[in-house]
């Protein structure tokens, strides 16, 4: 909530977690938001599958309609398809192209691995292609820094050091 807060202020009305991870930070995050910074803010998250009983449809918790302004929420960004198949359900859900706007796009992990379509980043990709903004609250590179210790055994230890820096010597962005 409060890196969502920092990066996009209250100019938003829904808080989308696309399934299934998304969808217990999306409640999540939306209660932290009112408790936080006084706002109540909608959410809704997509199902993998239509249902056709009880709860029926794609959508769980508040509809989106025209006007709407999104967040999208992730727990990690790999190569950026759930945002290839969730871009277009948020957008299916305005009356025209456009009537729902989407201001960008929150990681909780960002994996600095090369998106589905370039050699750079999945989030710069999202960005480029989908024009909102795409960000994230720790990246691998905080991940590894915080946890590696040259010399030393701990989390990442020299042998798991070498083999991420292989890792991402072919998955990871090119500059």
């Amino acid at each position: 909530a409060q890196t969502i807060h920092s990066n996009f202020g209250d100019d938003f009305d829904v808080l989308f977690g696309p399934a299934y991870k998304g969808i217990p930070l999306s409640v999540a995050t939306v209660i932290a938001y009112d408790k936080l910074y006084g706002k109540e803010i909608r959410y809704c998250s997509n199902r993998k599958e239509v249902k056709d009983h009880g709860d029926t449809g794609i959508l769980l918790g508040s509809a989106i309609k025209d006007g709407d302004r999104v967040v999208i929420i992730e727990d990690v960004t790999t190569s950026g398809k759930s945002i290839e198949e969730t871009f277009p359900i948020i957008q299916a859900q305005g009356s025209k192209p456009g009537a729902v706007e989407i201001k960008g796009l929150m990681v909780s992990l960002n994996r600095m691995e090369r998106g589905l379509e370039t050699t750079q980043s999945a989030l710069t990709e999202i960005t480029q292609k989908y024009g909102f903004p795409a960000r994230a609250i720790v990246s691998m590179q905080d991940v590894v820094e915080a946890l590696y210790t040259p010399g030393k055994d701990g989390v990442i230890t020299d042998e798991i050091k070498r083999e991420l820096d292989a890792y991402y010597a072919e998955w990871g962005e090119k500059k």
